[in-house]
């Protein structure tokens, strides 16, 4: 899929900067830490999906719309969803913060830094790479198949 390849670029750059200020901090990468960083890889991807997916469904929906009125509208429907996720996911990863203990500080804190920078990436960065990348509802919408003639007897 064209939003799955070009998003997973994003995706990488959310890591980038969570492992950015983890090593800033010097915060010990252990096991835990890495745990978070996969996690943190699926919640982003998906995150992303959505609202990737949300722009190709407007494609099919808005054909006269630009791609800037498409992008904006499909932020706008995704954000509350995306901003109510992210809230009650912090939530838990604050308990898990402040609670969780030594053990569990390096995994919560590396989760918090890495859902509020995919939280950020999705709403305002995902969506300028698609403007950049000149996307149009040719490249969402796979063409229409001509059925040929059986020429068997």
């Amino acid at each position: 899929d064209f939003c799955l390849s070009r998003g997973l670029g994003d995706v990488y750059k959310r890591q980038v900067v969570t492992l950015g200020i983890l090593s800033f901090f010097q915060i010990t990468f252990d096991l835990t830490v890495l745990a978070a960083v996969l996690a943190i890889i699926g919640y982003s991807l998906n995150d992303t999906i959505v609202v990737f997916d949300r722009v190709r469904e407007n494609f099919r929906v808005m054909r006269k719309a630009s791609l800037i009125e498409n992008i904006n509208i499909s932020t706008t429907q995704t954000l509350l969803r995306t901003v109510a996720t992210s809230v009650s996911t912090l939530l838990a990863i604050a308990a898990l913060l402040f609670f969780g203990g030594d053990n569990l500080f390096g995994f919560s804190l590396a989760l918090f830094i890495g859902v509020m920078a995919g939280t950020y990436s999705s709403i305002y960065i995902a969506n300028v790479v698609l403007i950049w990348l000149n996307l149009n509802s040719e490249d969402l919408i796979p063409p229409t198949k001509a059925e040929g003639v059986d020429d068997r007897p």
